[in-house]
């Protein structure tokens, strides 16, 4: 593990596997995940050439928790980008949903980093209100946290009865801490207070608004990845994105919901794959 800095001073916990090629490629999960979630994908793209940076956003995982409660989307974006300019030659960003989200507002920001490419896994310009809805409210439950791991794991399977369990048993455990005899998730718990806002339909339609205008001007290529069970990323939304930008690319992936990467690795990375090695320079 390595660590990265902000600008406001968190460090961010960090995997690193290098490759041949000299443009890394930046892995940045969603709200609630770790970059434990990239293992597979980091491995694969790594064997091809690529380094990949797994990343732990602020407030997850091993990275710090803000003492000021700093959780919006502007802090996120701003990661991102301080994450982005660290390298010699621009990355190539790959968001799964608030990853992605962050992603998207620091490009079509008013000072964007330099990047090479950027993979959205489930996110784009607008979401569908009621696929979302979910995710905050999983997060939300169970404050008090888990008296086992495995009462944990049964929280996961109800909320994602489409997938399979773990090959791993003790896969739960990167996602958990213990706190006061009781095992919780793996986020700073004011992280929540940001996370309900997200889905608010006045806030989410403005955002909505800003970001179309900043996809139009993206000058880079663009590839979207949606799973075709996810309520989140609808077709609808789909299209619309494609439509904003020439240069995007849609690929689904079958029997994937929104933790596209999650549900069906083999078919996710291998779509990440062919998009790096059409549409990213050779380094």
């Amino acid at each position: 593990m390595e660590w990265l800095e902000t600008k406001d001073g968190l460090r961010l916990a960090a995997d690193m596997a290098p490759g041949w090629r000299q443009i890394p490629v930046v892995l940045l999960h969603g709200g609630g995940q770790t970059r434990h979630a990239w293992g597979a994908t980091a491995t694969l793209l790594s064997e091809r050439g690529w380094s990949t940076v797994s990343v732990d956003l602020r407030g997850h995982g091993d990275s710090d928790w803000s003492p000021a409660g700093n959780y919006g989307l502007e802090d996120f974006a701003a990661d991102v980008a301080s994450i982005a300019g660290s390298f010699d030659a621009p990355p190539v960003l790959v968001g799964a949903s608030l990853g992605g989200l962050a992603s998207l507002l620091a490009l079509t920001g008013p000072a964007p980093p330099a990047a090479t490419a950027v993979v959205l896994v489930d996110v784009a310009h607008r979401f569908e209100h009621d696929g979302a809805q979910p995710i905050v409210d999983f997060m939300q439950a169970n404050p008090e946290g888990f008296e086992t791991p495995g009462d944990a794991e049964l929280a996961v399977a109800a909320y994602l009865p489409h997938r399979r369990p773990p090959d791993d048993p003790n896969g739960i455990l990167k996602n958990l801490r213990r706190r006061e005899g009781r095992w919780h998730w793996h986020w700073d718990p004011s992280l929540l207070r940001s996370q309900r806002p997200l889905v608010e339909p006045p806030a989410a339609r403005e955002r909505a608004r800003r970001l179309a205008d900043g996809i139009r001007a993206l000058s880079v290529p663009v590839l979207l990845i949606r799973g075709t069970i996810s309520g989140v990323v609808t077709p609808e939304i789909a299209a619309e994105f494609s439509e904003l930008n020439e240069r995007a690319e849609v690929v689904e992936v079958a029997g994937a919901g929104h933790m596209v990467a999650g549900d069906r690795n083999d078919a996710f990375a291998g779509a990440v794959l062919s998009f790096l090695e059409e549409r990213v320079p050779a380094a």
